[in-house]
C-alpha cells in the first residue's frame, strides 16, 4: 500500500475518532439537559400526560408493524447475509451520523466482501437520535425509507446508496422525502409506487421509534457502534485499532475451524451492488 493511501486511511480513522468523541460529548451534554428537563417536566406534568394520551395510538408499536424479514426481539434488527455465517457484525448507525458515513466509506467494501463470502452476517440497528439532538426529521425519514427498502428486499443496496450520498450532519436534507425517493432510483427495482407511498406515508414510523427506544436502553450512546460477535470492534477490538486489514484478520481468527456459509441465490442477489454512482453534490 502506498504512503498516500496509508495516510488517507489514517486520516479517515482520525476523523471517525474525532467525530465519535464529539458525539459522546454531545451525549453528555444532552444527559445534563435531561436533568433540567426532568425538573421542568414536573411543573407541567398534567400537560405531558395529556399529550401522551392523545399520541398513544400513533406511538404504539408491535412486532407486526416491522418490515418483512426483520429479526430479534420485537423485530427491530435488519439482517444481511447468510444466517449460517460463523461470525456476526452488529452495527448501530444513524443515517445522518457523519462518523457512520466515514465508517461506511472506509469499510463497506470489506464488509460486503466478507458478506458475499459467507464469512459474516451483519445485523443493522437503524437509529435516529440525531434528529433529537440537532433538530429535524432527516434521520427518521431515512430510517423509514430504509425500512421501506427492507420490506421489499432492497435494504442492503439502498443502505450503501444512502451513505454514499449522505449530506452534512447540520444539513437536514432528508427532511425532504423526495430526495430519498430520488436516491432510490440508483437501486434497480426499488423506485416503485409502493416504495414511494411507504416513504411519503411514513409507513414504518412506529418501528423507527421503537428501534431508537431500544438504542436508548442499550447502554450505547454514540454511533457507529460496531460489535464483532458481541465485542466492541470500533474503534478498537482487543486493544487493536480498527482497519480494513484488521477487520479481516479478526474475522478470520473468530472463524478459525468454522465453515463459511453458502449464500442462497436470494441472499446473493440482495448483496449485488447498485449500478448507479454517487450523486452527492
Amino acid at each position: 500500500m502506498s504512503q498516500k493511501n496509508t495516510e488517507a486511511r489514517r486520516s479517515a480513522r482520525d476523523r471517525m475518532q474525532e467525530e465519535r468523541a464529539a458525539q459522546e460529548a454531545k451525549a453528555r451534554r444532552m444527559r445534563q439537559f435531561g436533568i433540567i428537563g426532568t425538573v421542568l417536566a414536573v411543573l407541567v406534568v398534567a400537560v405531558v400526560v395529556g399529550v401522551l394520551v392523545m399520541n398513544h395510538k400513533s406511538s404504539s408499536y408491535s412486532a407486526t408493524d416491522a418490515p418483512k424479514g426483520t429479526v430479534g426481539t420485537n423485530n427491530l434488527v435488519i439482517p444481511v447475509g447468510a444466517d449460517a455465517a460463523p461470525s456476526t457484525l452488529t452495527v448501530y448507525e444513524d443515517p445522518r451520523c457523519p462518523a457512520c458515513g466515514e465508517f461506511e466509506t472506509s469499510f463497506h467494501g470489506t464488509v460486503n466482501k466478507l458478506l458475499s463470502e459467507g464469512r459474516i452476517k451483519v445485523q443493522y440497528h437503524v437509529v435516529s437520535f440525531i434528529d433529537r439532538h440537532d433538530q429535524g426529521s432527516g434521520s427518521k425519514n431515512a430510517a423509514n425509507a430504509l425500512a421501506c427498502a427492507q420490506n421489499i428486499g432492497k435494504f442492503h443496496n439502498f443502505h450503501d446508496v444512502i451513505y454514499a450520498n449522505q449530506p452534512d450532519e447540520t444539513d437536514d436534507a432528508w427532511a425532504d422525502k423526495g430526495k430519498l425517493i430520488t436516491l432510490a432510483k440508483q437501486v434497480p427495482g426499488l423506485d416503485t409506487p409502493a416504495f414511494e407511498s411507504c416513504v411519503n406515508g411514513n409507513s414504518f414510523g412506529s418501528w423507527v421509534t421503537a428501534v431508537q427506544t431500544d438504542f436508548d436502553k442499550s447502554g450505547f450512546s454514540s454511533t457507529p457502534t460496531i460489535l464483532l460477535n458481541g465485542t466492541s470492534a470500533y474503534p478498537t477490538f482487543k486493544n487493536e485499532q480498527i482497519s480494513e486489514a484488521n477487520l479481516v484478520k479478526w474475522v478470520d481468527a473468530a472463524n478459525k475451524g468454522k465453515t463459511p456459509a453458502v449464500l442462497t441465490p436470494a441472499s446473493a442477489a440482495a448483496l449485488a451492488s447498485p449500478t448507479a454512482g454517487n450523486t452527492k453534490p
